[in-house]
């Protein structure tokens, strides 16, 4: 549903766009994404089980579809803060899914946040070593859903990564949530936890800037301006720096509309009966 390709961007920077290609199959995961059953959607993807909630409650609905609605009687500042926040919700959960579909049995990915106005880290991906219990590479997001992205690339994208760069207290952040979608996988959290310890160490620290841009923006010289400055993150390479471009066709806010209406039906369809 979401296809994942590789492009240029320049000598500092590794590049990806992704598509959309199936919009009722993506509108349905995140349907069960904003539900509160990524471990489901997960399955999901490997084609393990259909895609369809694994448990249809109707509160878990009713939230879910509360959360993607812009509320009537809000003022013209209150409505364009619901709105972004709706959307990057939305971009969020298009991040998670186009990250997860490209995944092994050996990645670990940071749940997409429940709530649309949560904070913390964007994203997290973890990948073990095929045979050892240690970490291969970790990878922190940022993604942001704006119709300015130089703009919030230069003032949001880049000062996060900067202070993950630089060893900050933004560390511990970055151990706690590796141990927790880690620590699954070991014996015990004590294990976990000093295996998520690497992930301070740069030979395996990689950083992903996901953006949505307009279709003039989608050529490797205009990827390069939208991306420049990734190469103050010094000491890693350009396979390090990821700049990942999300193109909208249409008019942003309108294309995220439809999409958060699409998921909302697809919240409601009642496909799924069981009740817990």
């Amino acid at each position: 549903m979401i296809n994942s390709i590789p492009v240029k961007v320049d000598k500092d920077v590794s590049g990806l766009n992704w598509e959309v290609s199936d919009p009722q199959e993506l509108a349905r995961l995140i349907g069960v994404l904003a539900v509160g059953q990524a471990a489901h959607a997960a399955r999901i993807l490997e084609k393990l089980v259909p895609n369809a909630p694994a448990v249809s409650v109707a509160a878990f609905n009713d939230a879910a579809c509360a959360q993607l609605r812009i509320k009537r009687g809000l003022t013209a500042e209150q409505k364009t803060a619901a709105i972004a926040h709706r959307d990057g919700f939305l971009f969020e959960c298009i991040a998670w899914i186009a990250t997860r579909q490209n995944a092994n049995g050996r990645t670990f990915l940071k749940d997409p946040h429940i709530s649309a106005t949560s904070q913390g880290l964007d994203g997290l991906v973890i990948e073990l070593e095929p045979r050892r219990q240690r970490i291969r590479a970790v990878t922190i997001c940022e993604e942001k859903c704006t119709i300015t992205p130089r703009k919030l690339f230069k003032s949001q994208v880049m000062p996060t990564f900067t202070e993950h760069h630089a060893g900050s207290k933004r560390s511990r952040e970055l151990l706690a949530t590796a141990v927790d979608i880690i620590k699954t996988n070991f014996a015990d959290t004590t294990a976990a936890t000093r295996a998520a310890a690497r992930v301070i160490d740069l030979d395996c620290r990689h950083y992903r800037a996901a953006l949505t841009v307009s279709p003039p923006m989608a050529t490797a010289a205009d990827r390069a301006k939208l991306f420049a400055d990734y190469k103050d993150l010094a000491n890693i390479k350009q396979a390090q720096r990821i700049g990942a471009t999300f193109v909208v066709h249409n008019d942003l806010r309108d294309w995220f509309e439809k999409l958060a209406k699409s998921v909302i039906a697809e919240i409601k369809s009642g496909k799924v009966k069981k009740r817990v």
